[in-house]
């Protein structure tokens, strides 16, 4: 089956659930609290239509609704049989709660499966809409050099790459569907897209489009979706004679580039110190990476607190050490960021800097100059996420 058929086959079988909750619903209020004897001809119809849905609802890893609404004779009866003898009628609760139970855990699988479906596609399209975004801001002034130009007539930025983002974005629509919360600037992005001009796309770039990726993110994998482990007996483990030691090494070649800046945004929303944390889109930067704003809150022993803005630049480097290029990369792309004024710039690499680099960081802050610059290698990474290995498992860093 292709993911077209797949994703309409989910779409009927959500329609299907959808006319079973509008059954149930209006069946609820129906449903005896205590003694009671016959039953209403509108809920045997309720009921009739329950039965005909469920031959909508196919399985989902082995398991779909069976059972049928209570029938509300013998659902009083119960009631009555309970009262008679003294006792809870807990049974009878149960019966009554079943249909909302069965719908919730049938909604939950639905919504597990079809994430799984859609999960590989949409990496795919978010990248390639990256890519584009990239391309078309590369050969557009910068707000800057826009600014300072004369007025001149308004005209539409359109190049093959804006058809190529209108119709990733119609896929990605359709991929996320009804199940996904749209928090992000999803509004924003297609009215920006539709005036296209040249201050349009970079607020696609720095705003709109970032904060639709961590929609496009959370749709990958649910909250309580768990992460595969070995099919061990953990107290088997704990008796066993271990041997080797613990290593805080990570497997850095596991994640992409982006990956790592996810994760660097995940783990600065988790230390202390820290506030209004932000992924932005750095496409005017020479490297064409994403930045991380925040904010670092300082207090002293008098309860004076202050926050100072702080840039994160990530470099995914696997196979080479941050050099002076790209410190001086990073310094001349931070005035896309400002105002407000920015305190200091953490340059975060998954490998090393070079000896060139740590002398020309280690220079620049001894003369004072603005942002004071701080080194983050993956020493210092592989420190912190040791003690935060949730965060290394759950980007797989750590198998």
């Amino acid at each position: 089956m292709n993911l077209a058929d797949a994703l309409a086959t989910f779409d009927k079988v959500a329609v299907n659930l959808e006319k079973l909750e509008v059954v149930w619903n209006r069946a609820q209020p129906h449903i005896p609290t205590g003694p009671s004897f016959g039953t209403v001809p509108e809920y045997l119809t309720l009921a009739r239509n329950w039965d005909d849905l469920l031959l909508g609802l196919p399985r989902i890893d082995g398991w779909t609704i069976t059972g049928g609404i209570p029938d509300l004779a013998e659902l009083g009866r119960m009631f009555l049989d309970y009262s008679e003898i003294g006792e809870l009628p807990t049974y009878a609760w149960e019966l009554s709660a079943q249909p909302s139970e069965d719908l919730a855990k049938y909604r939950h699988l639905l919504d597990r499966a079809r994430r799984r479906v859609i999960a590989s596609r949409l990496t795919e399209l978010s990248d390639q809409v990256t890519g584009l975004i990239t391309e078309i801001i590369a050969s557009l002034p910068t707000m800057a050099e826009w600014d300072e130009a004369p007025p001149g007539p308004r005209i539409r930025v359109y190049t093959p790459q804006v058809g190529e983002i209108e119709e990733c974005l119609v896929e990605l629509e359709r991929l996320l569907g009804q199940t996904v919360e749209r928090a992000g600037r999803w509004g924003a992005l297609h009215r920006h897209l539709r005036f296209g001009e040249v201050h349009d796309w970079h607020e696609i770039a720095t705003v709109d489009w970032p904060s639709v990726q961590l929609d496009i993110d959370a749709a990958k994998v649910g909250e309580v979706d768990p992460i595969p482990v070995p099919d061990v007996d953990l107290g088997d483990i704990g008796k066993a004679e271990l041997t080797g030691h613990a290593t805080t090494i990570l497997n850095w070649t596991a994640i992409n580039p982006e990956g790592f800046e996810r994760l660097l945004f995940d783990l600065f929303n988790r230390l202390d110190g820290y506030q209004n944390v932000q992924l932005l889109m750095n496409t005017n930067a020479p490297d064409r990476g994403r930045d991380i704003s925040l904010e670092r809150v300082v207090s002293d022993s008098s309860g004076t607190i202050r926050t100072e803005r702080v840039i994160v630049q990530a470099k995914h480097y696997t196979s080479k050490p941050v050099g002076a290029v790209d410190v001086q990369s990073s310094l001349a792309s931070l005035s896309t960021w400002e105002p407000p004024v920015i305190r200091f710039l953490v340059i975060a690499t998954s490998n090393a800097f070079s000896a060139d680099a740590v002398q020309v960081i280690e220079k620049h802050n001894e003369n004072g100059k603005q942002p004071q610059i701080e080194m983050w290698p993956a020493s210092k990474l592989e420190l912190l996420l040791s003690q935060r290995p949730n965060l290394a498992i759950m980007h797989g860093l750590r198998s």
